[in-house]
């Protein structure tokens, strides 16, 4: 579960792969969270994704939130929000934030984002409480990094715009992600087309796994998949991570275009 919140972006090959016309539009996603290990395959809790208009011109509100279910609260509760405000013409995020409540641990994380060419700044403010403690920790960093830049949230939007028919099997894009007090590198490297059975039917779709290292190399989280529609409003259908013991896939709930 925790780690399809990691989901579900992307500097030279970047302006080449950007150029795919697609607008986010006011939309609700939903997604079951499965567990599945052999032959055990059960639902472990629920995503949402919802997009809304913003007051200012050009941008868009997005807003994840994510809770296991019932069952899996008595091995490792998660209710988790993210919210974020976006530029629709690049994706690039002007603010972000993360309230995550795991395995009783409290984390609140907000960062906002300035830009002066390509070099990016965001100031990180961030409450920490450790599980089975009262005590709320705060603490404060900046990140900075030049080249395109996101956070989780909106590398899930800028993914679902690249320009996936003109990319061969192998190539790959990377871009910086910010977090709380982590600044990793996200690599999205094409793997092709391939067919995903949702329910009954079968959609053709781009498939893409994303790498998570630092600024040594140094491999930072496991490796995930995604399956995006190749239909016009570029869905993803599945994400998939694996876990020390299984795997967790979020598979897409609501309705899809033919």
């Amino acid at each position: 579960m925790k780690k399809i919140l990691l989901v579900a972006s992307l500097l030279t090959t970047l302006v080449s792969y950007a150029a795919f016309a697609w607008d986010v539009p006011k939309e609700r996603l939903t997604y079951d969270v499965m567990y599945k290990w052999g032959l055990i395959n059960k639902k472990a809790g629920s995503v949402s994704l919802t997009t809304s208009p913003h007051a200012t011109q050009h941008e868009f509100n997005a807003e994840l939130v994510g809770a296991t279910a019932p069952w899996a609260d008595h091995f490792f509760m998660l209710r988790d929000t993210l919210k974020g405000t976006i530029d629709s013409r690049n994706f690039f995020p002007s603010y972000y934030e993360k309230i995550a409540h795991e395995g009783g641990a409290y984390d609140h994380d907000i960062l906002h984002y300035t830009r002066s060419g390509e070099k990016v700044r965001a100031n990180a403010t961030m409450w920490h409480r450790r599980k089975k403690e009262k005590t709320v920790e705060r603490t404060e960093m900046v990140h900075e990094a030049e080249g395109a830049t996101m956070d989780m949230l909106s590398s899930f939007y800028y993914m679902r715009q690249l320009d996936f028919p003109s990319m061969k099997k192998g190539d790959s894009i990377r871009l910086n992600v910010f977090s709380g007090q982590k600044k990793e590198f996200l690599t999205i490297h094409f793997q092709g087309m391939e067919n995903v059975k949702i329910g009954k039917k079968s959609y053709q779709c781009y498939h893409i796994t994303f790498t998570f290292t630092t600024k040594g190399g140094t491999k930072s989280s496991d490796n995930m998949d995604a399956w995006i529609s190749t239909h016009g409003t570029r869905i993803p259908l599945l994400m998939e991570g694996k876990l020390p013991v299984g795997k967790v896939r979020a598979v897409y709930s609501g309705p899809i275009p033919d």
